[in-house]
């Protein structure tokens, strides 16, 4: 009876096969077929060249050669929660998809079972004294309420699980390569606020000093009381600035310890650090086909442009029959002893078909609501692609831009030192006031800490033009 329960499993496999799923039909890119062209885009057409590695091939521990920055990096990858959730996210949906594909194949189950029955002498079937107790023993296998999938209805749900699973493990790369890009630029942050800090330390002791001296002077009658007036507000605005920086620094390791999952090292937090790193300027930026689509975001939403396709031929499997089989094989007998004797071979076969007549619209509604939820899956899709074609073309803007930006502003530092110099000359030969010399201390700090913010910038959107062209190999 065993044998007959096989056939009917390899059976009911064979006739399964059918799919209505929709042919999948890869959306055109709603973006330019080439980057955005012009003087800020100078930098871009240099990253495109023959024989150039793809990005995809560029590791991020090649990319981000700080040694320091890598120690970061690879704490994050072991602690960060946020990436930690979405790896168990993937393996959840692999474990959904597992689930939906064993409905693909019969569930054969084996059961042992006992009935007693006791009938009272009154229903008995011939005159007794007393009641009538009854014992069956039996042992069988079987297959319970199996779906000949004809229509492709478990095919299709199978098809979405899948699809959505893909999708999650996307979803994880993208996240990863986000963690990567958010310790860089926090680190960055970091350091450069730091730098800005150790400059506002510098500038309120020069300022204290011209106080100092001024303060001298006056009591000595050289001097008037708006310049130690005017001299005090420099330094009172410097220290003002300083209070603000220790704020932010904090603020900044509070930031990167949270990302890293784990204490960082204070001794990393040096200001002269920031000039050191230095990342690949030459990345392979290629053509928005090739790049947008290998996004691990874009495919992700591929996926789940392609589970909500499936879905479709789920619904619409619900137009048609169902058939199932319940099958089991397996003895029987009324003493325990002869449960497996030659004559005790038990089996039934219960085959069942379910045709849809009348569903007050359920059907209809649901094959509807499949379709809307593929359109807005389309257009989450294409805005996917829009988005990553501006974040692009945002940091390709950038990098053509910020190089220049930072040789303008120190030009201007220099510019700006050399006018302190020259205030202070006149101002110490009573030719000018001390209103010109506070002029030039505050146009010199300006610009230097521009000159920082910019340095940072710069970094920071090499950072993220790694991640937008869609990160290296992790």
């Amino acid at each position: 009876m065993t044998r007959t329960v096989l056939a009917l499993s390899v059976a009911a496999a064979v006739l399964s096969g059918c799919s209505l799923i929709p042919d999948y039909l890869r959306p055109d890119l709603p973006t330019p077929e080439v980057w955005p062209q012009g003087d800020a885009y100078k930098e871009a057409k240099a990253g495109e060249k023959d024989g150039a590695p793809a990005l995809s091939d560029v590791a991020w521990k090649d990319f981000f050669a700080d040694p320091v920055m890598q120690s970061l990096i690879q704490q994050a990858l072991d602690n960060n929660r946020d990436l930690r959730v979405a790896t168990l996210n993937v393996e959840l949906a692999r474990a959904t998809y597992r689930i939906s594909r064993s409905d693909l194949f019969p569930q054969l189950d084996g059961a042992g079972s006992v009935t007693a029955q006791h009938t009272p002498r009154r229903l008995a079937p011939a005159p007794q004294t007393e009641g009538v107790t009854s014992r069956t023993y039996g042992v069988n296998a079987g297959i319970t309420a199996y779906e000949l999938d004809l229509f492709g209805r478990i095919r299709s749900l199978n098809e979405q699980a899948l699809e959505q699973y893909l999708a999650t493990e996307e979803a994880r790369n993208a996240a990863q390569i986000s963690l990567v890009a958010e310790v860089a630029n926090a680190y960055l942050t970091l350091l450069g606020d730091s730098k800005l800090l150790a400059l506002t330390n510098d500038t309120l002791a020069a300022r204290q000093k011209s106080l100092d001296l001024i303060e001298a002077s006056f009591r000595h009658g050289v001097g008037s009381q708006l310049d130690v007036a005017q001299a005090r507000t420099a330094v009172e605005s410097a220290r003002s600035n300083r209070i603000r920086y220790i704020r932010q620094v904090e603020q900044d390791k509070n930031a990167l310890t949270l990302l890293v999952g784990a204490p960082i090292d204070k001794a990393i937090i040096t200001p002269a650090n920031l000039d050191r790193i230095r990342f690949v300027e030459d990345l392979p930026v290629g053509l928005p086909s090739e790049v947008l689509r290998g996004r691990p975001d874009i495919i992700g939403a591929e996926h789940s442009l392609m589970a909500a396709n499936a879905n479709i031929g789920a619904a619409r499997a619900a137009f048609f029959p169902t058939i199932t089989l319940t099958a089991t094989g397996g003895t029987a007998s009324p003493d325990l002893d002869g449960l497996f004797d030659a004559a005790s071979g038990s089996w039934s076969f219960i085959p069942r078909v379910t045709v849809p007549i009348f569903t007050a619209g359920r059907n209809q509604a649901n094959l509807d609501r499949a379709k809307a939820s593929f359109d807005i899956a389309l257009a989450q899709y294409e805005k996917s692609i829009q988005s990553a074609f501006r974040e692009v073309s945002d940091a390709l803007a950038a990098k053509g831009t910020l190089s220049d930006q930072r040789v303008s502003l120190t030009a201007l530092v220099e510019a700006s030192r050399e006018s302190l110099t020259l205030s202070r000359a006149r101002y110490d030969q009573g030719v000018d006031s001390y209103l010109s010399v506070l002029d030039s201390e505050r146009a010199l700090y300006s610009a230097e800490q521009d000159l920082v913010s910019i340095q940072v910038l710069e970094r920071s959107n090499m950072v993220d033009l790694y991640k937008t062209l869609g990160g290296g190999a992790l």
